[in-house]
């Protein structure tokens, strides 16, 4: 037994820095004065307030802001639907409960079909009619509806106010910060990706380091909405931000270019390694400049008879350096910009995020008849606290279908709800039935609030659970004006809850997600669909919104545990984003009509005849890289400048498209093929 771990310094309150201390005294303090202004209007349930505070605790200022945000509208809009439903079907209950089970259906599915604030703004519309409309089965006076409504409305906000005064008053790290150092480690992530990928090896780790970096970048996307809503500045900034995000990505796109040509190349220059980290090592000086990254790869560059393997490679090479120098520059730029300065950079879309649509609309169905489950056992049971049976349900299935792991979820609220049931049994009837004052009940609940908010940040991998304890403790307590102390009442609320919750599993395991290997397929498929647009005389997505297209899609299966799924939707991605950038500048090569434009649109063509949204068919891409490695080694021997250029652009198709030989063909799954690493 470790008895160092029994240690007073391994305390939660010992060990805890400041920033840790800042956080959670200052989350400990907002529940605490939203539940205290909530009191002091006479809100019936002012644990709401809480409640609303708890969920606004982001570790951010503009966090904080933009999910304040979606919390108003969503409420509001959630409060305008429980107002209309209630109001018009309160008296059959059923046609009350197939409406509310709709309406939430609906928010599901917009809660999976949008991102960010909107979809947020969609989840709380859905819980928050939950909460006013299911309370209010078991009374007879329908006015009561609007007294409950204003009421529920009335405590988030309180406590989303209360959130924002904390945060003015003990701010956090700045979001500015956090997205210059999170830019500034992705860019030099960027080099150790490099110099990963372009090692001869092929295994498991180029694979995972490769979905990591993109997960990074994205993750850094939302960063900067973040910092959107923070400061000034960075609205300003905000497009040369989004463009270096697309710089980011585009680099990641040339590195496993880079990595493909290497693989294929089959007698590279001896100094080709050596000269590769030469390059690295400078370009993670933060003083080198074009002239000192011309002077290192001058060795590589091929001479007029050269290769166009060599020609190819060079090429790529020089476009990755001048990329990743510009960014070098921009990002000093962004650090040491003032509130008032302004950048003019390129046009870049934003990341779009796109949406599997089939995944939402089964997420609203399951939402839909999870709750017509609770609702007809509660209605047949005709039990009184079935109620609360519905808004957990209504709740969960809202808040977790959505959720990469659902049942994980699940499983872990319903521990949290046993738990929650027997701190606050205790809690309730041992320490609050003997408190008149509730000064003297905040002396008691700040220090174990502040507690739980060190103990979720100390504790990573019960991060969760902590998280979960700290949001619901509110509803489990039930601080109400008056307070109401009746055991019956108490031990039937926190049981339908946890069959609310234990039901919804059930629906969830009965209408189980879309397994990984499906959602690899759809996702696919979506990116046949765009890169077929790409080949066509006039796409409808630029190659930056294709780009952002594939790697959102690559990124939807980062925490699937099916590792042949994953595999083969990066390798799919990767593949049909570097033929992307090549046909992108086959198309922006030469105008002119001589036989070198003609050789261009062949090749452009043999793409089309192979390339579908069902797969790529096995004979026809065995004929077309042998048809490209002819055009290649064609060109390479005439004698005019441009026809190697074009052979190289040619050799880097032939390189990319290679790594789907082993890919399935049409109508075969996916897992019947061994993949080659």
């Amino acid at each position: 037994m470790n008895l160092s771990a029994f240690s007073w310094r391994n305390l939660p309150w010992i060990k805890a820095t400041p920033a840790q201390w800042r956080y959670a005294l200052r989350n400990g303090i907002a529940m605490c004065l939203a539940l205290t202004v909530a009191y002091c209007l006479n809100l019936d349930e002012p644990y709401w307030a809480m409640t609303s505070a708890a969920v606004v605790s982001f570790p951010t200022v503009g966090g904080v802001i933009s999910k304040s945000l979606g919390r108003v509208m969503g409420s509001l809009l959630g409060a305008t639907a429980a107002l209309i439903i209630a109001g018009h079907t309160l008296n059959d209950p059923w046609l009350f409960l197939f409406s509310m089970a709709a309406w939430l259906g609906v928010c599901t599915w917009a809660c999976a079909h949008f991102t960010n604030n909107v979809a947020y703004a969609f989840q709380l519309a859905g819980y928050t009619a939950a909460i006013i409309a299911f309370p209010v089965v078991n009374i007879l006076d329908t006015t009561q509806l609007w007294d409950i409504a204003q009421a529920r409305v009335c405590e988030v906000i309180i406590g989303i106010l209360s959130g924002g005064v904390m945060m003015m008053i003990l701010p956090s790290t700045s979001d500015g910060t956090a997205l210059i150092g999170a830019l500034k480690s992705m860019h030099a992530r960027l080099l150790e990706h490099a110099s990963l990928l372009w090692q001869p090896d092929s295994n498991d780790a180029i694979r995972l380091a490769h979905e990591k970096v993109i997960a990074q970048t994205l993750t850094t996307n939302l960063l900067r909405i973040q910092a959107f809503w923070s400061h000034y500045r960075f609205r300003r900034q905000n497009a040369l931000l989004n463009y270096l995000l697309h710089q980011q990505l585009r680099m990641t796109s040339a590195i496993s270019s880079l990595r493909r040509m290497l693989l294929n190349w089959p007698d590279p220059p001896a100094h080709t390694r050596a000269v590769i980290d030469q390059l690295l090592a400078a370009l993670a000086q933060p003083d080198t400049d074009f002239y000192t990254v011309a002077r290192i790869i001058a060795p590589l560059k091929p001479d007029a008879a050269g290769d166009y393997r060599h020609r190819a490679f060079w090429q790529r090479l020089r476009y990755f350096c001048r990329l990743y120098l510009q960014s070098s520059r921009w990002i000093a730029a962004v650090e040491t910009a003032t509130p008032v300065t302004e950048f003019s950079v390129p046009h870049s879309p934003a990341l779009a995020r796109h949406t599997d649509n089939l995944e939402a609309l089964w997420s609203g169905f399951r939402t839909f008849c999870a709750l017509c489950l609770v609702g007809a056992w509660t209605i047949s049971a005709q039990w009184e606290s079935g109620s609360a049976a519905l808004t957990l349900a209504a709740i969960s299935s809202v808040l977790y279908s959505v959720s990469p792991s659902p049942f994980n979820s699940l499983t872990l609220l319903l521990r949290t709800l046993v738990l929650l049931s027997l701190f606050s049994f205790v809690f309730k009837f041992g320490l609050m039935v003997q408190i008149s004052d509730l000064w003297l009940f905040l002396l008691f609940l700040f220090p174990l609030l502040t507690t739980m908010q060190l103990m979720k940040l100390q504790i990573p991998r019960q991060a969760g659970l902590w998280g979960q304890l700290i949001v619901f403790m509110g509803s489990f307590i039930s601080v109400t004006n008056p307070p109401v102390y009746d055991f019956a009442d108490f031990l039937n609320d926190n049981l339908a809850k946890i069959l609310g919750v234990g039901l919804t599993w059930l629906a969830f395991a009965v209408l189980r997600p879309g397994s990984d290997a499906r959602k690899s397929r759809r996702h696919i498929k979506e990116l046949r669909r765009g890169f077929v647009d790409q080949l066509s005389r006039r796409p409808q997505l630029s190659e930056n919104a294709y780009e952002s297209l594939v790697y959102h899609h690559v990124s939807q299966l980062n925490t699937s545990q099916d590792a042949l799924s994953r595999r083969w939707l990066l390798r799919w991605g990767v593949v049909l984003l570097n033929c992307s950038h090549v046909v992108w500048q086959l198309r922006g090569w030469e105008t002119r009509s001589d036989p070198l434009a003609q050789v261009r649109d062949v090749a452009v063509s043999l793409l089309r005849d192979i390339m579908s949204e069902r797969g790529v068919q096995q004979r026809p891409l065995a004929t077309t890289l042998d048809e490209l490695k002819r055009i290649c080694d064609t060109l390479g021997h005439h004698p005019q400048p441009a026809a190697q250029d074009l052979a190289a652009l040619i050799w880097r198709l032939y390189c990319s498209l290679s790594q789907l030989e082993q890919a399935p063909a049409p109508g075969t799954l996916s897992d019947q093929i061994t993949p080659q690493a």
